[in-house]
């Protein structure tokens, strides 16, 4: 068993843990918070007797632990995944935490053991239930399992941390309540099709954050969307655009106006709030529902699943191929400048790609890693004219990481319901060009 642990940690963090959390790590049996078995990653069922039973548990993977028909809705979080979110929360001993999503109750018992007094809250019963449960077989103590609403935040008191483990629209003002001056929410929010997740501050942008000079190709904040972009419907609707896409949507507004999705919103109608965000990694979460993950007028397009009927319509232009990292830095930024952009798997590749999608959300362009298009639908050109603009302007600002932005937020949703959402994304670091830098190619043009 100390060699399953032991090759645990090292697909955990090849480069190592902080040593409290690769001890939190090494010592919480995470076998029986899945006493009752779980789904792999490939859909089979995965019961204790089975021989690859402890190896699955013992592996860098989700383990899906309940389901609504085919629709995962609890699970033990892929472990990596577990501990930069823990990292990024920066646990002491006796600081007190609320987890949103018991799940299996593991996060909680890793955060006990590091010496936090923890509150974990889950809206399903049976799952807080098997959570509580299975905390009180390791004899884990400092961890109290609540069944509440996530979106309340459960008893009413005060933390210093609060950790969210389902993928969100957006922060509850009511986890605001609950927080400690200097406190810091660490919560996967939606962006561009996934849940990156966000290290958030109660704290207002810096001075040196607030750019309203002109806006040049190396500045170091977003510019804009134009009018094209508006949606023309109320905080909150989720009607769709109303004006077809362009290439000239990305970034055409004066510099210094307010970087909001709805165009129809001026100053006076958005209420933006002293919170502000940095990436802490690129992530994919289960959906909450309910206000927390309600669709806004702010909201991408949701993952269009199975993008058929692609055409080749721009070849590849970047050799070699962006890496992982690079490539989740493309998506970010897309996001950031333009609300169509989303993910789309396609039919025979296994994961899943940037896209600028159509109205019809069925449809859109696909920017691949090596500067490849693909496209279908209507509106294939245009989708395309985006896609090509985004990519050219990420790098023209030296192809900035998922961690060079800071995000503000803004109110939205129903009003008596309402969250925090992504409002406004500025780059707080431009790198510079390395000098090996390859220039990005189009082998149909001559050089």
């Amino acid at each position: 068993m100390e060699d399953v642990r032991r090759r645990y940690l090292e697909q955990i963090r090849g480069d190592g843990l902080p040593p409290a959390l690769a001890e939190a790590f090494a010592t919480v049996p995470r076998e029986v918070f899945v006493a009752d078995g779980f789904h792999s990653r490939d859909g089979r069922r995965i019961m204790p007797a089975d021989p690859d039973y402890l190896p699955t548990v013992y592996s860098n993977d989700v383990l899906v632990t309940k389901l609504a028909g085919d629709v995962p809705v609890s699970s033990s979080s892929q472990p990596s995944l577990m501990a930069a979110m823990i990292e990024a929360l920066d646990v002491t001993p006796g600081m007190r935490i609320l987890e949103i999503g018991a799940g299996t109750g593991y996060n909680a018992a890793l955060l006990a053991s590091l010496g936090a007094v923890v509150t974990t809250v889950d809206v399903q019963a049976d799952v807080a239930a098997r959570a509580r449960s299975a905390l009180a077989r390791v004899g884990i103590s400092g961890v109290r399992v609540e069944t509440a609403d996530g979106y309340t935040g459960g008893p009413q008191e005060r933390y210093d941390r609060i950790i969210v483990t389902v993928g969100v629209s957006g922060v509850s003002p009511h986890w605001l309540d609950r927080l400690e001056p200097g406190g810091r929410l660490i919560v996967p929010v939606a962006h561009g099709g996934i849940h990156p997740v966000l290290d958030i501050r109660t704290e207002p942008l810096g001075a040196a954050d607030a750019r309203t000079g002109p806006l040049g190709a190396t500045d170091s904040r977003t510019e804009p969307l134009s009018a094209a972009d508006a949606r023309t419907g109320p905080l909150g609707a989720t009607e769709s655009r109303t004006e077809p896409l362009s290439a000239a949507d990305i970034g055409t507004g004066p510099a210094g106006a307010a970087d909001i999705r709805t165009g129809s919103l001026g100053a006076a109608d958005v209420r933006t709030g002293p919170l502000s965000a940095t990436v802490v990694c690129a992530a994919g979460f289960m959906g909450a529902a309910g206000p927390l993950g309600v669709r806004h007028a702010r909201s991408h397009p949701p993952v269009a699943a199975g993008l058929e009927g692609l055409d080749e319509v721009a070849p590849a232009r970047w050799r070699p191929p962006l890496d992982a990292d690079a490539y989740r830095g493309l998506w970010f930024a897309a996001a950031a400048w333009h609300p169509r952009v989303s993910h789309a798997s396609i039919p025979g590749r296994e994961q899943s790609y940037l896209a600028v999608l159509d109205d019809s959300e069925a449809a859109g362009a696909v920017v691949l890693a090596d500067g490849a298009i693909l496209a279908s639908g209507p509106e294939a050109e245009r989708c395309t004219a985006v896609g090509t603009a985004l990519a050219d302007r990420w790098w023209s600002l030296n192809r900035p990481s998922i961690h060079s932005w800071r995000i503000g937020f803004a109110l939205v949703g129903e009003p008596a319901t309402p969250i925090w959402a992504p409002h406004r994304w500025t780059l707080t670091t431009t790198p510079p060009a390395p000098p090996d830098t390859p220039i990005p190619h189009n082998p149909d043009t001559p050089e």
